[in-house]
């Protein structure tokens, strides 16, 4: 993991890394058996087509963590409704327990900044949390 990366555009030139977090409906434990893989899967199909970097990911049974790096040209709200939207409908389709459910993922989401924490911090508390899940 790189400290300070910076990636650059014709006329930008950035270092945006995020820490997001998503769960599903009601905090259900779901995100299991072969769902978890399927979700990184998904999700990694939809950061290549936004140009998002991700660099480290956790997927417990019931939330999903991203340390990002986001291109400057890209509005993060875009890639979230992505992320989100495809990986629901993509999993429902796929498992069938999952399409009993009304909506897989809650409306809301949380995103932090890395700003001037060091990304070692930040990667190191996103392993944490994949040891207490």
């Amino acid at each position: 993991m790189a400290l300070m990366s910076y990636r650059s555009t014709n006329c930008s030139v950035c270092s945006a890394k995020s820490h997001m977090v998503w769960c599903p409906r009601y905090r259900r434990r779901v995100l299991a058996n072969g769902v978890d893989v399927r979700v990184n899967e998904v999700t990694a199909s939809v950061a290549d087509e936004y140009g998002v970097f991700v660099i480290d990911v956790v997927v417990s049974p019931d939330h999903v963590r991203r340390l990002i790096e986001i291109p400057s040209t890209v509005a993060l709200c875009r890639v979230v409704r992505a992320l989100k939207g495809r990986s629901s409908r993509g999993l429902r389709q796929e498992f069938p327990r999952l399409g009993r459910l009304r909506s897989l993922w809650t409306r809301w989401w949380f995103v932090s900044t890395v700003g001037g924490a060091r990304l070692g911090v930040v990667g190191r508390h996103v392993e944490n949390q994949r040891l207490v899940a």
